[in-house]
C-alpha cells in the first residue's frame, strides 16, 4: 500500500514503506542520487536516497523535474538538518517522464504565469497549499452547520427567479441565436438562468425544517475584472426560521471565528507559507479575529465615523448608498481594528426581501467586514409580513405571479426568519492572504476567460 508523504514525515519509528509522487528536484553524486519527491499531501518534500545498486537507478538518472515516480524503501532517521526522516530506496520506478517543456522548474513563478498553466499550478508550493486549505475549509463548513443541527439543502443551479434583482444573469436556453422565439418554446417553457443565490429556495426549506444551509456554485454575469469578482463562485447560505437580525449577526460571527480557528488548528504549515511569502501580517490578523469580539455598528454611525475621519477616499462617502471597499477596510483595519458588523442599512440600497425597520427607511440588514477584504458576509432578517413584501416587490417592478411560491410562505404560517450569504472564495482570500479571487478557485471563470 502506498504511504502518503505527510504520514511518512510524521512517523514515529523506522519502517519499510512505498511512496508515489512527482519529482521536485534531483541531485546526483558519485554512486547515488538525492531525489526530492512530493505527492501533494503536504507542503514538505520527502528526500529519497537512491544508490546505484538499486533497481531502477538508471531510470532515475534520466528523470527530470515533474516526472512521476514510485519508490519502495526504508524510512530512516535523517542526519540532515531540517528534516526528521528520509527514504533509502530499495526499488524505484519512473512511471511517467516529464519532457524539457515542463513549465514548473525549480525557480520562482509569478501567480500571473501560473494562471496560464492552471492544470499544473497545483503542483507548486503556493497553490498546493491554497487548495489543501480550500478542501479543509469545505469540510469545516459542513462540520460547523451539522454540529448545530442545520440541514444541508441542495438548491437548484437553474432558476427562473432573480434573487438579488440586479439583472446580472446568465440565460440558459436551447433556442438558436436569431431564431424567432415565438416559433419554438424554450426548454423549460420559460426564461431560465444560472442561479445567483440559493437563498429564496432555502427559505422554503427553513420554513419547514427550521435551520438549513446551502453550499454550492453560483453565477453572476457581471462584467467586472477586479481581483474580487468572478463569474462563477461558491456560496454558503444558512437560513433560520424563528430568528431575527440579532441571531443572524451572532451566527455570522460564530461562523467566521470557527473557520479561522479551524484553519489555525489544521492548516499550520500552509498558513506559515502564506505568512512568509504572501502576507506577513496574516497570522496576526487571524489570531486577532479568532480571539476578539466583533464590533457591531449601525450604518448611520459608520457614516458619521467615515465623514469625521478626515480621509480623502477615492469614492466619496454617500449616505443612503452601500459603502465602498475602501470604506469597509478603513472601519475594520484602521478605526476599530477588529471585524465589524454593519447593521440597519438603507432600504434603497438593498434587495426586496429584507425586513423593513420601523423607520421605513432602513432594513434589518447586516454586513460583516474583515481586515484585508472588507465585506465577507451579507445577510438580513427576511420580510415575513405579506403586505410589506408585496409593496417592496411592486416598488421594484417585480411580478407577484413569478414569485407566487415565495409569497405563499407569508400566507401559510409565516414566521420571522433570517440568514446570510458568504462567498467561499472571499473566505479563502481572507484566510490565506491571497489577494486575487482567481488564485483561490481551481479554474477561474471571469469576463473573457473560461480556460481549462
Amino acid at each position: 500500500m502506498i504511504t502518503l508523504i505527510k504520514h511518512a514525515l510524521s512517523a514515529s519509528v523506522e519502517a519499510d514503506i512505498e511512496i508515489a509522487g512527482w519529482i521536485r528536484s534531483r541531485r546526483d553524486s558519485k554512486g547515488f542520487s538525492f531525489v526530492e519527491v512530493n505527492d501533494g499531501s503536504c507542503l514538505r518534500n520527502l528526500q529519497v536516497i537512491v544508490d546505484q545498486e538499486v533497481a531502477g537507478y538508471e531510470q532515475v538518472l534520466h528523470a527530470t523535474t515533474g516526472s512521476s515516480v514510485r519508490v519502495a524503501g526504508r524510512l530512516i532517521a535523517s542526519p540532515a538538518a531540517g528534516q526528521k526522516w528520509e527514504l533509502r530506496a530499495t526499488q524505484v520506478e519512473i512511471i511517467g517522464q516529464a519532457d524539457a517543456t515542463y513549465p514548473l522548474q525549480k525557480k520562482g513563478h509569478t501567480v500571473e504565469f501560473l494562471r496560464t498553466v492552471a492544470h499544473l499550478r497545483t503542483r507548486s508550493n503556493l497553490f498546493g497549499a491554497v487548495f489543501r486549505v480550500r478542501s479543509r475549509l469545505a469540510y469545516a463548513v459542513h462540520q460547523f452547520f451539522q454540529e448545530r443541527d442545520f440541514v444541508y439543502v441542495q438548491t437548484p443551479i437553474i432558476t427562473a427567479s432573480d434573487c438579488e434583482g440586479a439583472g446580472e444573469l446568465f440565460r440558459v436556453t436551447t433556442l438558436k441565436q436569431g431564431k424567432d422565439k415565438a416559433d419554438e418554446p424554450d426548454f423549460f417553457g420559460k426564461a431560465t438562468y444560472l442561479t445567483v443565490s440559493g437563498q429564496l429556495e432555502a427559505e422554503t426549506f427553513a420554513c419547514a425544517l427550521s435551520k438549513v444551509y446551502t453550499f454550492g456554485p453560483t453565477f453572476r454575469a457581471e462584467n467586472s475584472n477586479t481581483s474580487r469578482h468572478a463569474a462563477e463562485f461558491w456560496m454558503i447560505e444558512p437560513e433560520m426560521a424563528f430568528c431575527d437580525l440579532e441571531g443572524d449577526m451572532t451566527l455570522a460571527e460564530d461562523f467566521v471565528k470557527a473557520m479561522v480557528r479551524h484553519a489555525l488548528e489544521h492548516c499550520a504549515d500552509e498558513l506559515g507559507l502564506f505568512t512568509k511569502f504572501v502576507d506577513k501580517t496574516l497570522m496576526e490578523t487571524l489570531t486577532l479575529v479568532a480571539e476578539r469580539p466583533f464590533q457591531r455598528v449601525p450604518y448611520a454611525e459608520a457614516i458619521s465615523i467615515l465623514n469625521a475621519s478626515g480621509r480623502n477616499f477615492e469614492y466619496p462617502v454617500t449616505d443612503g448608498q452601500s459603502l465602498q471597499s475602501e470604506h469597509e477596510k478603513f472601519l475594520a483595519e484602521e478605526h476599530f481594528r477588529v471585524p465589524v458588523i454593519l447593521f440597519d442599512q438603507p432600504a434603497q440600497a438593498k434587495p426586496f426581501y429584507m425586513r423593513v425597520n420601523e423607520d421605513g427607511k432602513t432594513v434589518a440588514a447586516m454586513d460583516v467586514l474583515v481586515p484585508g477584504i472588507g465585506e465577507i458576509i451579507g445577510g438580513s432578517q427576511r420580510e415575513e409580513r405579506l403586505s410589506v413584501l408585496q409593496e417592496n416587490m411592486r416598488s421594484r417592478g417585480l411580478s407577484e405571479e413569478e414569485y407566487w411560491w415565495y409569497l405563499d410562505l407569508r400566507r401559510f404560517g409565516t414566521v420571522p426568519h433570517a440568514g446570510f450569504g458568504l462567498g467561499f472564495e472571499r473566505l479563502l482570500m481572507f484566510l490565506t492572504g491571497v489577494s486575487n479571487i482567481r488564485d483561490v478557485i481551481p479554474f477561474a471563470r471571469t469576463p473573457g476567460n473560461a480556460e481549462f
